[in-house]
C-alpha cells in the first residue's frame, strides 16, 4: 500500500476545560495508539472507555480515525502515516443575524461558530452507498489548497460552490452542516476557527418580497465583512436555492413577477464576488433541481444527487442507533456486527449473527424510506412497543419491524389521499 493510501486520519477532542497545548495531547493520544496492533475506523472512541493513560482520559473528550481510502472496520497501526488534528467544540447556539427592512427586523440567516457542539459526530452518522464524503471533503481541500497558492482561476476555473439535491429526508442539509465542520477540524492548522451561516430563503420572500433583490446584496455585504478575517473558514449554506434561484425562463414568459429575476441577478452577481476571497465554501441544497436557475447551476462546481439509502447505509443507520441505545445502556449489551464484519461472516446466520442478519432483513424491508424516517424508527419502536427501560435486542428488533410495517402503511395512505 502507497504513502497516500496509507494515511490515517486521527480527530482528537479536547475537552473544554483542558488547558494542554496541542502538541501535548497529541504526543498522549499518539503514544498510546502505537501500543495498538490495529484501529476501529469510523468509530467514535470515547477516552474513558477506550483509553487507560489518565492524562488522555482528564483532557480527551473522545477520538474518531478515519481513512480516505479504506472500507469501514480496521487499519493496522505499524506502517501507517498518522495525521493528528487537536480541536476544541464551542458551545455556544446559533446566533440569528438580522436585517432591517423599513421598520421591521428582518431574521435573514442563522450562524454558528465551528467546530459546533450542536454538529458533533454529524459526519460520523451519514451514510451513503458510494464515497460522497470523502469527495466533498477532498473537493473543499483543493479548493482552499487552489486559493491559497494563486492558482489563476482565469486558466483553471472553480467557483466554490456545492450542489446538492434530491428528494426531501435524505441528508443533504446535514451533509452541509458535517461537511463544514469536518472541513474545520481538517484544516485546523489554515483556519482557527470556522463560521457556518445559514441563509432563511423564505424570510427573504414573504412581505419584503419586492425588497428581495436588495436584501440579498445587504446579506452578502454582511458575509462580506465576516470572509476579511482570513483566519476563518467561511461556509454558507442556501437551503433550497431554488426559493432564491428560481428559474428566469419563466419569468421571461410572464408566469412570474420581474422582481424574482433582480434576486436571481442579485444573488449571481454575489456569487461572481465573493468566490474570489480565499477562505468561502457556497454549500447549496434543493428538492426541485427543475426549477434552479440554469446560470446558478453551471457555477456549481460538483453537482451531487443524494437519494433514498439502499439496504447496506439503512443497516448502518440502523446499527448506529443500536449501538448508541446500548452505549446509554437503553438496550441490553449484546453482539451485533457491523454491515463489514457480517459482508466477512458470509451474510450466514449463527448463533452470534442471528440479531445481525435480522436487522439486514429489516434493512431490506426499510427499502423506501428516507434517512429522516430511518432516525425516529428506533424511537418510535421504544415508544410504543415496549414497556421496560431496558430491552433486549431481539425483542427491540421487533418492535423496529412493527414500526417500519406501520411507517410504510402511513405513507401509502398518505399517496392516495
Amino acid at each position: 500500500m502507497d504513502e497516500e493510501t496509507n494515511v490515517l486520519h486521527v480527530e482528537i477532542c479536547r475537552r473544554a476545560n483542558s488547558c494542554l497545548t496541542d502538541s501535548v495531547i497529541e504526543e498522549a493520544v499518539d503514544a498510546e495508539l502505537q501500543s495498538w496492533s490495529e484501529i476501529p475506523l469510523d468509530v467514535i472512541l470515547y477516552s474513558k472507555k477506550f483509553f487507560v493513560n489518565t492524562e488522555v482520559q482528564c483532557h480527551v473528550e473522545s477520538v474518531i480515525c478515519s481513512s480516505d481510502y479504506v472500507e469501514k472496520g480496521t487499519m493496522k497501526i505499524s506502517g501507517a502515516t498518522i495525521k493528528y488534528y487537536v480541536y476544541s467544540l464551542t458551545q455556544e447556539n446559533a446566533a440569528i443575524e438580522t436585517i432591517k427592512c423599513d421598520s421591521d427586523e428582518l431574521p435573514v440567516a442563522a450562524h454558528w461558530l465551528l467546530p459546533a457542539e450542536e454538529f458533533h459526530f454529524m459526519w460520523e452518522n451519514l451514510y451513503y452507498d458510494c464515497d460522497i464524503k470523502n469527495n466533498l471533503l477532498r473537493y473543499v481541500e483543493t479548493t482552499m489548497l487552489f486559493s491559497d497558492h494563486g492558482v489563476n482561476s482565469n486558466i483553471i476555473s472553480w467557483n466554490k460552490v456545492v450542489l446538492l439535491h434530491g428528494p426531501p429526508g435524505t441528508g443533504k442539509t446535514s451533509m452541509c452542516k458535517a461537511l463544514a465542520q469536518k472541513a474545520v477540524i481538517r484544516m485546523g492548522k489554515r483556519f482557527t476557527y470556522g463560521r457556518f451561516i445559514e441563509i432563511n430563503s423564505h424570510s427573504l420572500f414573504s412581505k419584503w418580497f419586492s425588497e428581495s433583490g436588495k436584501l440579498v446584496m445587504k446579506l452578502f455585504d454582511e458575509i462580506k465583512n465576516l470572509v476579511q478575517d482570513e483566519n476563518a473558514l467561511i461556509c454558507i449554506l442556501i437551503d433550497e436555492v431554488e426559493s432564491l434561484a428560481h428559474a428566469r425562463k419563466s419569468c421571461s414568459n410572464g408566469t412570474e413577477p420581474s422582481d424574482s429575476i433582480r434576486v436571481v441577478n442579485a444573488l449571481l452577481t454575489q456569487l461572481d464576488q465573493i468566490k474570489r476571497y480565499p477562505n468561502v465554501l457556497i454549500l447549496t441544497t434543493s428538492n426541485m433541481t427543475e426549477a434552479i436557475d440554469l446560470a446558478f447551476v453551471d457555477r456549481a462546481d460538483i453537482k451531487q444527487y443524494l437519494g433514498y439509502p439502499s439496504e447496506v447505509a439503512i443497516y448502518n443507520i440502523y446499527y448506529s442507533c443500536l449501538k448508541e441505545l446500548m452505549r446509554t445502556e437503553i438496550l441490553e449489551t449484546e453482539v451485533i456486527y457491523d454491515i463489514s464484519q457480517l459482508k466477512t461472516l458470509g451474510y450466514t446466520e449463527y448463533a452470534n449473527t442471528k440479531n445481525s442478519v435480522r436487522l439486514l432483513e429489516l434493512s431490506r424491508e426499510s427499502e423506501g424510506l428516507t434517512g429522516r424516517t430511518l432516525r425516529k424508527i428506533p424511537f418510535l419502536a421504544h415508544a410504543l412497543y415496549t414497556s421496560t427501560n431496558k430491552v433486549t435486542l431481539s425483542k427491540f428488533l421487533k418492535a423496529i419491524h412493527s414500526i417500519i410495517l406501520k411507517q410504510q402503511e402511513q405513507e401509502n395512505a398518505l399517496q392516495q389521499s
